[in-house]
């Protein structure tokens, strides 16, 4: 992808490919301009040389990380037991302290597994992404000071901080890319807060460039998150046809069931193109600003009733990312389906927003629900990872002598 113009992103996706599909699914997403990223790191992932059999193999581009997968990893076993001790060894550290020296060597590590790509795709790929503190995330000031600091900690030009789309995350976003520091912009679930957030990137380039910086030296990525709207509302829609006797209305409910996660997902990458299209973002691409790429998050089938890699073949289109679980990319490798789908029925998608919003469920309130929800998630996960860390630090402590 050519980041001083905007031809890939307007250029026709395939529209079909033999089901059988080639030696591997996943790689394959490549040749319809979609880059695969990891959503899962551990530090076994290294040190087990299983990292590097996907980017070799699978054509792994990117990894990315939050609070609940940090969690899982340290305080989920004793995969880090030797390296906080060893820590501990050199100096008492709190809580956040180890936490930060654990996750900032893993997304280095990660980072420098990275590197061939990002260097090979022309710094368009070969990311990994490190979440500021989620209890920061309605706090513009110190969202941005912890950005800068992770930034420096881990030092490496393929970093991108993950900075949620709250309302305080919008001045931030616009603030850090205007100095050169890459944003991935997490918990992304309504258009609208979408365009305020492409709104942001553009003006923290617009600044960047008039303080003399290159733009082309910046990535974005806005991460929409998927299945977690369709979890949300199926549970509405469930409820409502408990009640509903009327056949038109339970028809319409029915309808919906499992489709508007993607039908959003759909519409989000028409605004997308309609920001490559704009005068402002012309301007910027004129002087070698890249796309602020959509990535689609939350991508693992939550419904069992589901195919469980519908979130991958729906939304496969030019000039986006798909953030995978190690069982995702498994699945798909094994009977993805390759194709074009993401410009494939954008009317489909308009109706089933539409039909949703007759209904009286309100897509706007399952959104902001979702991100308040999302953060108070990765909260708990981080307070659980902060209290496991504190009670090896204790036995650490109570083990040592003197």
């Amino acid at each position: 992808m050519s980041h001083s113009s905007t031809e890939a992103a307007t250029r026709q996706p395939h529209t079909s490919r033999d089901a059988a599909g080639p030696a591997n699914r996943v790689k394959a997403l490549q040749e319809f301009g979609q880059s695969v990223w990891l959503d899962y790191l551990r530090r076994g992932l290294f040190t087990s040389g299983e990292f590097q059999r996907l980017i070799d193999e699978d054509g792994l581009r990117g990894v990315t990380s939050n609070p609940s997968i940090f969690e899982k990893a340290i305080a989920g076993g004793t995969e880090y037991v030797a390296a906080i001790q060893e820590l501990e060894q050199h100096r008492r550290m709190e809580p956040m302290a180890l936490y930060e020296a654990l996750a900032t060597s893993d997304i280095r590590a990660a980072a420098d597994l990275l590197r061939p790509v990002y260097d090979a795709t022309a710094r368009a790929d070969g990311y990994a992404s490190l979440e500021v503190s989620p209890y920061l995330a309605h706090d513009t000031s110190a969202t941005i000071e912890e950005a800068r600091r992770l930034w420096k900690a881990v030092d490496r030009d393929n970093l991108m901080i993950k900075v949620p789309a709250t309302l305080e995350g919008l001045p931030a976003i616009r603030q850090l890319t205007s100095e050169g520091i890459n944003v991935n912009i997490t918990l992304l679930f309504g258009i609208d807060r979408y365009d305020a957030v492409a709104q942001a990137y553009l003006e923290g380039l617009s600044e960047l460039v008039h303080r003399g910086g290159d733009p082309g030296r910046v990535s974005s990525v806005a991460s929409f998150f998927v299945s977690r709207i369709d979890t949300m509302v199926d549970g509405m829609i469930t409820e409502r046809l408990a009640t509903v006797t009327d056949p038109d209305a339970r028809a319409a409910l029915t309808s919906l069931l499992g489709e508007v996660g993607i039908a959003n997902a759909r519409l989000a990458y028409q605004h997308y193109l309609a920001v490559c299209r704009s005068a402002a973002w012309q301007a910027l691409a004129a002087k070698g600003a890249r796309p602020q790429r959509l990535l689609w998050a939350s991508t693992s089938t939550k419904n069992p009733r589901y195919r469980d890699v519908r979130y991958v073949e729906e939304l496969i289109g030019r000039d986006t990312i798909n953030t995978m679980t190690p069982a995702t990319i498994e699945a798909f490798r094994d009977h993805g389906r390759l194709r074009g789908a993401l410009e494939a029925d954008v009317e489909s998608a308009r109706h089933v927003l539409e039909t949703l919003d007759r209904t009286g469920i309100s897509l706007e309130e399952v959104t902001g629900r979702l991100l308040e929800d999302g953060i108070m998630l990765f909260s708990k996960a981080f307070d659980t990872l902060l209290a496991a860390l504190g009670r090896n630090r204790r036995s650490e402590l109570e083990r040592a002598p003197g």
